[in-house]
């Protein structure tokens, strides 16, 4: 039997490669950094990162969750009907289309999912290529879409705390009162390879009280499914590893909450609709919740009396050569003070060839970074400031 589950799991894995989700990924990545790298060339006149920045994103952190989750599921059982993952594939693709990633959210895809087989389970309706599936629904209600929403969510969760404030994008926005501030955007999206079991196939169950969630036939087929994961947040009034990692927290509560219910579900049908309604109200609230917690909030990234803040760091620049960090102030440049970044580049230009700064880091603490500076580097040093974007037009007039 060993032998007949792993030749079905090798094939479970080359179906993997077969999914068009799974090229279509690499496709949006790079329309998201496309559009990142025009707007940070309208807001600074320069990018930060290349616009193959969000594929350095899309694999490792999924790779790992995947596999952690995939045994999890093998483990426990977890049967999921393919017309769950066919809904899962063509929903994720729809809502892709709006290019708010956010909406990627596996509360909003599974959540959707399952609504959809509940509509859909004993009605005659004909969908071109998803009609075999269906006809394979016997069921009203299955919870075992729940309870891999849940799974979903934590790893959602954790994602964005361990990843989502890595390397987030500066950008410029006007504040209520028409001065301009900066922000930073992490816009994020994960690629989670499952091992998912679905009904039917030739391979029997390990032991009697395996599979532990499931309704429906023992017999189950393994196949490898990618599963998409999206993540935006604009941040203004923290620090963007400090907002994202507490959201990312919050996220991760909830996924635990939600797996919980939809546990009891496999008992209790009504507990897996109450855990998917959880989840898709719980999601959207936590989006908002973290939105209007950032508004009422002083902005961060704003000019102030004495120094210059650091907005963001170019990369393999003087700047990130000598350590500086995103929201420390620059207060002296070559033993001169400054006060706005018109002083920061004269006071720059006294010494062509070495630069000297003070700092005050983002704990109060003042320390003391300086570096040669060659010919060809980055002659401002590769900082970007919160600066009004007008400056630009007037000095080109």
């Amino acid at each position: 039997m060993a032998q007949q589950w792993l030749f079905n799991g090798l094939l479970g894995l080359g179906k993997f490669l077969l999914h068009p989700l799974f090229y279509y990924s690499f496709f949006l990545c790079l329309v998201m950094g496309y559009l990142r790298v025009k707007r940070e060339r309208r807001d600074f006149h320069i990018r930060t990162y290349d616009g193959y920045q969000e594929l350095r994103f899309l694999l490792p952190g999924g790779l790992f969750f995947g596999l952690v989750l995939s045994l999890l599921i093998l483990g426990a059982g977890l049967v999921i009907p393919s017309a769950a993952l066919l809904a899962a594939a063509a929903i994720t693709f729809l809502l892709s289309l709006t290019l708010k990633v956010r909406l990627l959210s596996p509360a909003y895809i599974m959540g959707a999912t399952f609504f959809l087989l509940t509509f859909l389970t004993g009605r005659d309706i004909s969908i071109p290529f998803f009609q075999r599936a269906l006809d394979e629904l016997d069921q009203p209600i299955y919870p075992s879409v729940a309870i891999l929403l849940g799974l979903l969510l934590i790893v959602e969760g954790l994602l964005i705390s361990r990843n989502g404030y890595v390397r987030t994008s500066p950008a410029l926005m006007r504040s209520k009162r028409g001065l301009t501030v900066g922000s930073h955007i992490s816009r994020r999206l994960w690629l989670v390879p499952l091992f998912i079991l679905v009904p039917g196939g030739n391979l029997p169950a390990l032991a009697e009280w395996w599979p532990v969630f499931t309704f429906g036939e023992v017999h189950v087929t393994p196949l490898m499914v990618p599963f998409l994961i999206g993540f935006s947040q604009r941040v203004h009034g923290l620090l963007p590893r400090e907002s994202i990692q507490l959201n990312g927290r919050r996220v991760l509560m909830l996924g635990v909450l939600i797996t919980a219910i939809a546990i009891a579900g496999n008992w209790y049908p009504l507990a897996g609709i109450a855990a998917v309604s959880l989840a898709l109200i719980g999601r959207e609230g936590l989006h908002y919740y973290q939105k209007h917690s950032e508004e009422r909030l002083p902005f961060y990234f704003s000019r102030r009396q004495h120094g210059v803040m650091v907005l963001g760091i170019i990369p393999k620049s003087p700047a990130f050569k000598m350590a500086l960090q995103v929201g420390e102030i620059v207060t002296k440049v070559n033993g001169i003070y400054i006060r706005d970044e018109k002083e920061f580049y004269e006071a720059l230009q006294k010494n062509a060839a070495h630069c000297k700064l003070e700092v005050l880091d983002t704990n109060g603490q003042i320390r003391f970074v300086q570096r040669a500076l060659f010919e060809g580097e980055h002659h401002e040093l590769g900082i970007l400031f919160v600066q009004d974007p007008r400056r630009w037009d007037v000095e080109a007039g």
